[in-house]
């Protein structure tokens, strides 16, 4: 069975320190879960920018690390911007490409969120694409806005459309983004399933994956884990035991026996 991934951004709630601390609390979690150790699941953790290098060296070994944004071009006078190029040089993997927030904020278009995915590819990362509908409606809906959403990113990728690289497609219903409650289990899975489908019909890398973000907490991935590769988590996992919490369900669902902890 492919890993499940659980990828955490930390947007701006932390300070540097606090950033620092949570990443030593999860690596030392990580190390001894065996949902980690087994290789059931893949962690990647998105800090602000300051935190990534102390992130890649404190989580060295059990998470990927990457950037919550990227700039589309790879260098020249974009004061402020941090290219996806920077972010390979000291050992990023994955990057956050398109969230609700930054279209919502800093008025992100489909052009810009496709320059910003070719820009991740190009430099081997490994963008955790955000897609979702605007409004609740029909699943059937939602998945055809999604569906639209991942087509536009990946307009000008490199290659011949993704199959290079992985994605994953994080989807983000923006109504459940922030919400008390994630969208319904029935809901998520009937609009990923057809995401995945549509992902695999791109003829994409085979480690490409489809997540549910948007208000994802524990009890979540055991209610959606058959048509869900994962979970996109935000707030719910600032406390390392609610992340615990997940990667015990998700130890549960791969049904393989404990790694054993690595001797001296």
């Amino acid at each position: 069975m492919a890993p499940r991934v659980l990828g955490v951004s930390l947007k701006m709630y932390f300070g540097h320190e606090r950033a620092l601390a949570w990443c030593r609390d999860v690596a030392d979690l990580a190390r001894e879960h065996p949902a980690v150790r087994s290789g059931a699941v893949e962690l990647a953790v998105m800090p602000t920018y300051l935190a990534i290098p102390a992130a890649l060296r404190i989580l060295d070994g059990v998470a990927v690390v990457g950037g919550q944004d990227l700039a589309t071009a790879d260098e020249g006078a974009y004061t402020g911007e941090v290219s996806g190029a920077e972010l390979a040089e000291i050992g990023c993997r994955v990057v956050e490409v398109g969230h609700a927030e930054r279209r919502a904020l800093f008025g992100e278009t489909d052009a810009v969120v496709c320059a910003k995915t070719a820009a991740a590819l190009r430099h081997g990362l490994t963008p955790f694409l955000c897609v979702g509908e605007t409004d609740r409606g029909e699943p059937a809906d939602a998945a055809a806005a999604c569906v639209r959403q991942i087509d536009d990113a990946l307009r000008d990728a490199p290659g011949d459309s993704n199959g290079g690289a992985p994605i994953v497609v994080a989807y983000e219903p923006r109504w459940a983004i922030g919400a008390p409650e994630p969208a319904e289990p029935a809901y998520i899975r009937a609009v990923c399933s057809i995401l995945r489908s549509h992902v695999r019909s791109l003829a994409a890398h085979p480690r490409s994956r489809v997540v549910y973000g948007g208000s994802a907490r524990p009890g979540l991935l055991s209610a959606v884990a058959d048509d869900v590769d994962g979970l996109f988590l935000g707030r719910f996992a600032h406390d390392p035991a609610a992340l615990a919490s997940i990667l015990d369900e998700a130890h549960a669902l791969a049904g393989v026996p404990d790694a054993p902890l690595p001797t001296e």
